[in-house]
């Protein structure tokens, strides 16, 4: 049994995740990434394969450490992917869209794929039956909205989300949830019936860490997995090793 640990840098959040072979066994969200914290992840698991997905400016070190203890390989735009990327500049391409679009195709291979990130922002990323990733579109995320919110006005307040919420909101508090998570859950319906105009068939993937918050609000059937992004590195991992 191998045991393969997927990094997952966000603007957000610090996470990883541990695989025995293809199995997801753990998720972690981690404090801080620095070499003591990452030497004794590697102390504890004692991982044979490595693979890290960053958009932030991490301590590059780290890379070194990984390199040193494991088979480490870092996802960019050398990696070698299960899909093509005849856009304008594929550099650009965030690290966590390449992993969500290699957890679509390794899913659902062969067919249209519409992959949705709910983190920071909201990325949408169409890959086609072809395995072509031919892009899609960014728009602001749940935090970022409850935080413009409050920075750009006088009197709102910064509020944290709920589950449950009405769609007439009676205060100040339930008028934003209601806006900001409703407003999301129609923003994602519709784009996927825009999609779906031009792709009568195609699968929609959601995943990220404010994906419990849209399930129950979204109309259109889709497959919601929180650890899509992990299951996607770990096939870049495979795919490069």
């Amino acid at each position: 049994m191998q045991t393969t640990i997927c990094f997952d840098f966000g603007n957000t959040r610090l996470k990883y995740a541990v695989f025995n072979d293809a199995e997801l066994k753990d998720v972690v969200v981690m404090n801080i990434a620095d070499e003591t914290a990452i030497n004794a992840i590697i102390q504890q698991h004692k991982p044979d394969k490595t693979i890290l997905s960053s958009v932030i400016h991490h301590n590059t070190a780290i890379e070194a450490l990984l390199q040193k203890h494991t088979k480490f390989h870092q996802l960019n735009q050398h990696s070698k992917l299960p899909f093509t990327i005849p856009v304008g500049k594929p550099e650009t391409v965030g690290a966590d869209r390449l992993a969500i679009c290699a957890a679509a195709v390794h899913l659902y291979p062969n067919s249209h794929n519409l992959a949705i990130g709910l983190g920071t922002c909201i990325t949408y990323n169409f890959i086609n039956k072809f395995h072509e990733f031919l892009g899609g579109s960014i728009s602001p995320g749940m935090n970022m909205r409850f935080q413009a919110m409050n920075q750009y006005t006088a009197l709102l307040p910064l509020i944290e989300a709920e589950h449950n919420f009405p769609l007439i909101g009676y205060d100040t508090k339930t008028n934003l949830l209601s806006g900001v998570l409703l407003g999301m859950a129609k923003e994602i319906d519709g784009i996927i019936e825009a999609y779906n105009e031009k792709y009568t068939n195609f699968n929609v993937l959601i995943t990220g860490g404010d994906v419990a918050f849209f399930v129950s609000h979204i109309k259109n059937k889709i497959f919601a997995d929180p650890y899509l992004i992990f299951k996607g590195l770990y096939a870049i991992s495979e795919y490069n090793n």
